[in-house]
């Protein structure tokens, strides 16, 4: 059974390792093979203790977790620029690669939407890689669609991947 909760200090080692290794496995053949082989537990876990120890953090980051601990992680927020007020983002959604499929995704999802609803939020809008067929299947499946918006997705090798805009109601 999973449960979702509130992410901790504790967790930040091991949703390193999911956000790392889902990095490693969902974009394989979209993003450059040196950025994914050149991304390390150890360096995401840094920056993500040192991000989640900002007082001024307004990001909200959630765990599920499973007999074995944490098994998917899910960030979100209020998105800066031009976003309709009443408009929550989820800036980030991760499952172990070997537990996709299992309700993981689908858990923390149902959670960001509830607490974006509760800090008065009517819409959701996130940003997915164009190509990254199986998450904008998965999106889609919850309610989400493409709102036209693209922006650009630059990486250090030249490559500038497209990433499509997706929105649903709450």
């Amino acid at each position: 059974m999973i449960r979702v909760r509130d992410m901790d200090a504790a967790d930040i080692e091991a949703v390193s390792a999911i956000r790392v290794r889902g990095w490693q496995a969902a974009y394989a053949g979209l993003v450059p093979r040196s950025h994914l082989d050149a991304m390390t537990v150890e360096d995401d876990a840094a920056r993500r203790r040192a991000w989640f120890s900002r007082p001024d953090r307004t990001t909200r980051d959630l765990v599920a977790v499973g007999d074995r601990g944490p098994v998917g992680w899910l960030c979100h927020g209020r998105p800066g620029g031009e976003e309709p007020a009443g408009t929550g983002e989820v800036y980030a959604l991760y499952a172990d690669p070997d537990l996709i499929g299992t309700g993981i995704g689908r858990a923390l999802l149902h959670e960001a939407h509830a607490r974006m609803r509760g800090e008065g939020c009517t819409a959701s809008a996130l940003w997915v890689l164009d190509g990254n067929e199986r998450v904008l299947r998965f999106y889609e499946r919850a309610g989400y669609r493409p709102d036209g918006r693209t922006r650009d997705d630059p990486y250090d090798d030249g490559t500038v991947l497209t990433e499509l805009r997706y929105r649903r109601a709450l």
